[in-house]
């Protein structure tokens, strides 16, 4: 029997929320829009990638009338539907790069490994799929050491 978890016992913004839900993994990923250090669960990663996957098929949904109301024959014309998708798509990746980076350094951090190695994702051929196997791995307990820690405070003298 589990019992509805009050705000007042949520998780930090700090820490890792494993088994975040859908609302719960988006209202984190706007919370921590730049946020590099600390972890963050496989849950919260992945509920974005959805998100962000769906959001992609939306955008370029605004493009298919104009394909399909287009003339056969011809090569790339262009039309109202692929200046309005290419504006909406700009919109959405510059507003979703930083704190996707960010969620992914610390879907990182939480398997373990630097933030940096992100950066395999431009290897070609197969950097992706490094940085795709790093993002499903299971959280390591030695992740924490990526966790912010407050700065010792020196009693005053």
């Amino acid at each position: 029997m589990s019992a509805a978890v009050s705000p007042r016992d949520a998780v930090p913004l700090e820490l890792p929320y494993y088994g975040a839900s859908f609302a719960t993994a988006f209202v984190r990923f706007w919370r921590k829009y730049a946020v590099f250090s600390g972890r963050a669960s496989r849950s919260e990663y992945w509920w974005w990638v959805l998100f962000s996957a769906i959001v992609g098929i939306a955008i370029e949904a605004l493009y298919v009338p104009s394909l399909l109301l287009r003339p056969r024959g011809g090569g790339f014309h262009l039309d109202a539907g692929i200046v309005v998708a290419a504006i909406v798509a700009s919109i959405w990746g510059l507003a979703t790069i930083v704190p996707t980076l960010a969620l992914v350094w610390r879907r990182l951090h939480d398997a373990n490994f630097s933030g940096a190695f992100w950066l395999f994702a431009f290897v070609p051929l197969v950097g992706w799929i490094v940085v795709l196997v790093l993002t499903l791995l299971p959280p390591n307990p030695a992740g924490v050491r990526f966790d912010r820690r407050e700065p010792a405070v020196t009693p005053p003298r």
